[in-house]
């Protein structure tokens, strides 16, 4: 396979042995760039070993093909992702293997493993390439691996392995202003370690203008609903809902994200303070918030299946209702079926009737058209594809949906296996799918080449995610879209999010620039305070740890406040999961009959029903399962 120009010219250095970030556009190739300096790398390293990390489980089979072609089948390629079921373990597959392609979770669970065939440290590879590596900030753990790294580097541990970032959008890390989103690169490229940010002299370069080729981008702006009964009434139960809570200073601002923000924190603040009733209302208000972004999204009729399908399932569980809980069932009661009526009648959503011309307009040209549609949640992605297979004006189109949403458990509800998504992803490639209806998931990494239309449907999100977002449109005269309302906060972030990519090239030019001693030694000064700091957190962390003793401190339901255990009773496995192992824990909840369809196989471990409250039947998102003797 043969580098074009400017990727020879990004991964000089990396033959070289220094580290370096790679940033070119999606679509112009960084993993093919990656996967030569790997090869060259195992072709020139005595006792060379590679891993390359990704964020998404899906990336792990399409990294695995791109390496695999570059390394020709010479040397042993091993990929690693939480749905493979029973497999040896980590450090025997690292052992026995050439180049490693894994999700970042499992590297670090490896390196923290106390078990003998789990366990590996961070030298044992030679190179390690980081894919999508503006994730490498705060606590992702891609930054936490990084942070294992500077440590053996301040202490002048060696080996070291050599680090390889991609990216296509460093972004600026919330900044607005120059200084600030120099800032902000600087420490990723302290993060990783780097030498120097890699992009190619002559960005307008026709041949990577041809690779990296931008979407044509249009901005696909509707009105307001001219009247809006359904929306108002669900206002006005909140209203009601606020005026029981007595907290006058508590903002009405309802059908907003910072809504739910705010109510999600009153809910937590108010289970810690013991506050059941108040938790309730918080609880209450933020699934009509969710029902107002829903009906925002889509139409008032998801909205209200939501709503119902809430208050329908609190009916079904709780065994003990308190006084807050009862007045708000009542409160649903009274008004579902007046909600039923304006949601059947009311007007359609201005969103929807702009997606459908778009669909109509990609979908009715000759050809065979491939398109995303993102959304913010799962539980819009559902409503979506519903209307999709029902709206009229569709039906006469050959389009074929799906949806491709997270495989983690979420309070949005019903999530995808990580083999549900392999599959999803499989069918879009090979054309048995045109349409997918995504979350975030589906932005970063995924190659289709023949996607020519990507709608972005009313999010409100950074620069990094519009650039990704728009980089899944590759085939020619390709359409990135954005529907929103005129005026909203979604058209302003969008617009806002335009001037922060300017940004963010203006500031990797400047670091790029920088006089290499200055760089240098802004690099090693934000090391050492990475690793003073993150050290610091730490002791903080077993401080607050050993204030109280684990068989002092009590389990309670967050709903009637029953203690259920104590923190003696817990322990932790794979590093990640806690589980409890009083044999008399089972007298406290009940089991649902269906048992949970979980991605991951555990060595001592298998998944049951989800389990709640006996006392008063609040469920807790925790599974039982049977532990292996």
């Amino acid at each position: 396979m043969e580098l074009r120009p400017y990727q020879w010219e990004v991964i000089m250095p990396a033959l070289e042995g220094k580290n370096i970030i790679i940033w070119l556009p999606t679509g112009a190739g960084k993993t093919r760039a990656a996967a030569y300096v790997a090869k060259r790398h195992l072709e020139t390293v005595d006792k060379a070993k590679v891993v390359v990390l990704v964020n998404r489980v899906h990336l792990v089979t399409q990294h695995c093909e791109e390496f695999s072609l570059m390394l020709g089948g010479r040397w042993a390629i091993t990929t690693l992702s939480g749905d493979m079921g029973p497999r040896p373990g980590f450090r025997h597959l690292a052992q026995r293997s050439d180049l490693l392609i894994c999700t970042a979770e499992l590297l670090q669970m490896a390196l923290t493993s106390p078990e003998e065939e789990e366990h590996v440290e961070l030298n044992e590879f030679s190179l390690l390439v980081v894919d999508e590596c503006h994730h490498t900030r705060k606590d992702t753990v891609y930054n936490i691996i990084l942070s294992r790294y500077l440590e053996h580097k301040l202490q002048r541990t060696r080996p070291l392995p050599q680090v390889l970032g991609l990216t296509a959008s460093p972004g600026t890390g919330g900044a607005t202003t120059l200084d600030k989103a120099i800032d902000h690169v600087l420490q990723l490229c302290a993060s990783l370690d780097t030498w120097h940010i890699m992009s190619p002299q002559d960005y307008h370069h026709p041949q990577l203008q041809k690779r990296g080729r931008q979407p044509c981008k249009q901005y696909d702006l509707c009105h307001r609903r001219s009247q809006d009964p359904f929306g108002d009434m669900l206002k006005k139960l909140m209203d009601q809902v606020h005026d029981h809570l007595e907290m006058p200073d508590l903002s009405r601002d309802f059908g907003t994200q910072m809504y739910e923000q705010q109510v999600v924190e009153l809910s937590q603040a108010a289970a810690e303070a013991g506050l059941q009733q108040r938790r309730v209302y918080a609880l209450h208000l933020r699934r009509y918030n969710d029902a107002l972004l829903i009906h925002d999204t889509v139409r008032a009729v998801d909205a209200l299946a939501a709503l119902q399908d809430f208050y329908d399932r609190e009916r079904a569980t709780k065994t003990q209702v308190l006084r807050a809980e009862r007045w708000l069932l009542a409160l649903f009661d009274d008004h579902k079926n007046e909600l039923a009526l304006l949601a059947t009648r009311g007007p359609e959503n201005p969103k929807l009737e702009m997606l459908e011309q778009i669909l109509q307009k990609q979908f009715g040209s000759p050809g065979s058209p491939r398109g995303i549609v993102f959304t913010r949640t799962r539980q819009s992605t559902h409503s979506l594809l519903l209307w999709l297979q029902q709206q009229p004006g569709l039906q006469t189109l050959d389009i074929r949906a799906q949806l491709l949403i997270g495989a983690g458990n979420s309070s949005q509800g019903a999530h995808m296996t990580q083999r549900d998504q392999q599959e999803v992803i499989r069918k879009f490639r090979d054309g048995t799918l045109n349409l997918l209806v995504a979350t975030s998931v589906a932005e970063e990494g995924m190659d289709i080449p023949q996607c020519n239309v990507v709608v972005r449907y009313g999010l409100l999100t950074n620069e990094i995610s519009m650039v990704q977002a728009r980089g899944r449109a590759r085939a020619d005269q390709s359409v990135y879209s954005f529907v929103a309302t005129q005026g909203s906060r979604e058209l302003r972030r969008e617009q806002t999010n335009e001037a922060l990519e300017a940004l963010m090239e203006r500031a990797v030019a400047a670091v790029q620039e920088m006089d290499k001693a200055e760089y240098q030694a802004k690099i090693r000064d934000l090391q050492q305070e990475a690793v003073v700091r993150r050290a610091a957190q730490a002791a903080q962390k077993e401080s607050r740890r050993q204030q109280f003793l684990a068989e002092h401190v009590q389990l309670l339901c967050i709903n009637c406040m029953v203690a259920v255990g104590h923190g003696s009773d817990l322990r932790k496995v794979e590093g990640t999961h806690h589980i409890n192992v009083n044999p008399n824990f089972w007298i406290y909840y009940s089991v649902s009959q269906n048992p949970v369809v979980m991605d991951r196989v555990f060595k001592d471990w298998s998944p049951g029903g989800v389990i709640s409250c006996k006392n008063c039947g609040e469920a807790t998102h925790s599974v039982v399962g049977k532990i292996a003797v």
